[in-house]
């Protein structure tokens, strides 16, 4: 059963027996205080009728006891019948008078069963007693007539009360009938109206669920319905977020697994090659010189790729140490270590960090900044400029690699620092590159808590920007 139906039902359900229980409360109080008001002017009739029943019946006490009795109930009758009321007297010794109604009715025996309540202390007694079709209400009281009991009754018929009450219960019966209609029109339009958001919201899951992912609740009430739409866009947004980043790990892992059999390819066939080729074929001194240079360029360059990558499972699994160092100290190696590299494609190279501390591994370090200039080296031409330049800033110190390179696609820019990829792989493999030292060196940023930022033009050169935090201390 949907939430509408839910709510439209248990809500029509509490409000019925809600007015049900107060109607009922109310009608039932209501006929009370009229019964009781009845029972009031029951103990008034009872009480007149026994004062003006023993008044008459000492004034003709004289003539004798029945023509007494006959006498006083004959002349009060008049008095107290002329509200509808029936009087009913009869003696211990079961003597009768005036019962003709009483025994119509058949009431004489539940006037027998009040009368066998008085005692000493209750000389009264009153009931509602049911006649077949008609509701009487009976009052006795204890006299005496010489020595003898008498019992004085006074029947009144109360029938009209009932029939009142009754069709009070059938009027509130047929009111809280139209009241449940009206009402539970107006609650089921209004628990639609209530739960649309829900289902819109139900409509969206729906979608996303079938795999439309760009779909998002449109919801943007204050309520808590709005508040849920509002983290359920936010819940959808980080999925599909998470969803990206799976897809894109799973994409790097099958590029790094491709990538780097085809880099173990490469290097194997032409060992095997000219390896086979020394075995069996009779050459030259110039040609095994040749072959005996190829097979030992693809070993170093299958060295140089196992370094690199135990470099980067070794980061991966070995803690760093964090210690604190002087960058003019790694100004001073790497000018000396790139000097070579510079003077040998006649690069316009300057080394120049501005006095600070940095927090970390020194190793880690100085392995960054020569691959992020040994790539700036193999971007730029004969004659083209190397700047690295280090300063401190309020949130931590900087340092930029300058070079005005081949520079990088910008499709290219966020995959740079993926293991083994490469913008220009047969320029990377002819300079010895095998894609791996961007990777190292986003790795190693991440290690010290840094930020690697990259921004490049085709043609113009690159400007890579590193930031490291200076909240970063020796432990």
């Amino acid at each position: 059963m949907k939430f509408a139906n839910k709510l439209f039902f248990a809500t029509t359900v509490v409000l019925t027996i809600i007015f049900t229980v107060f109607g009922i409360w109310m009608l039932s109080s209501y006929f009370q205080k009229i019964l009781n008001r009845e029972m009031v002017q029951a103990d008034m009739e009872s009480q007149m009728f026994q004062y003006l029943f023993e008044m008459a019946y000492q004034s003709v006490e004289e003539y004798g006891e029945e023509f007494a009795i006959n006498s006083a109930v004959d002349s009060v009758v008049s008095g107290v019948e002329k509200n509808g009321s029936h009087c009913f007297v009869w003696t211990a010794e079961e003597d009768y008078y005036g019962e003709s109604f009483v025994r119509a009715t058949q009431q004489t025996a539940a006037f027998y069963e009040l009368a066998a309540k008085l005692d000493e202390t209750n000389t009264y007694a009153y009931g509602i007693r049911r006649m077949e079709d008609d509701y009487y209400l009976l009052s006795v009281c204890k006299s005496h007539a010489n020595e003898r009991i008498v019992y004085l009754g006074i029947s009144r018929d109360v029938t009209t009360m009932y029939e009142d009450r009754q069709g009070l219960l059938n009027q509130y019966r047929l009111a809280l009938i139209l009241l449940l209609i009206t009402g539970g029109t107006c609650i089921y339009l209004l628990s639609r109206y209530i739960t649309k958001p829900i289902r819109e919201l139900d409509a969206v899951v729906e979608e996303i669920a079938d795999g439309n992912y760009e779909q998002r609740s449109e919801y943007t009430s204050a309520d808590e319905i709005g508040k849920l739409a509002e983290n359920f866009n936010r819940m959808a947004d980080r999925l599909v977020e998470q969803m990206q980043e799976k897809e894109m790990e799973a994409k790097q892992k099958e590029d790094f697994t491709a990538a780097f059999a085809h880099e173990l390819k490469t290097p194997l066939t032409s060992i095997i090659g000219y390896a086979d080729m020394l075995n069996s074929v009779t050459l030259s001194e110039g040609e095994r010189r040749e072959a005996y240079y190829y097979i030992y360029s693809q070993g170093k360059r299958l060295e140089s790729l196992s370094h690199k990558l135990l470099e980067l499972v070794s980061m991966e699994q070995t803690p760093m140490q964090v210690r604190e160092i002087q960058t003019k100290e790694l100004e001073e190696n790497i000018r000396i270590t790139m000097r070579p590299v510079f003077d040998r494609k006649h690069i316009k190279g300057k080394i120049s960090m501005e006095k600070g501390k940095l927090y970390g591994d020194r190793d880690l370090l100085l392995s960054l900044l020569y691959n992020l200039l040994d790539n700036a080296a193999k971007a730029v031409e004969e004659g083209g400029f190397i700047l690295l330049k280090g300063r401190c800033m309020k949130q931590g110190y900087e340092i930029k690699v300058v070079d005005n390179g081949r520079g990088i696609p910008r499709q290219d820019i966020n995959r740079i620092t993926e293991a083994f990829y490469m913008v220009d792989k047969s320029r990377s493999r002819k300079e010895g590159g095998a894609g791996i030292g961007m990777a190292l060196c986003q790795r190693i940023v991440t290690l010290h808590k840094g930020a690697l930022r990259i921004d490049s033009k085709p043609g113009e050169g690159t400007v890579i920007q590193l930031l490291f935090p200076d909240k970063m201390r020796a432990e």
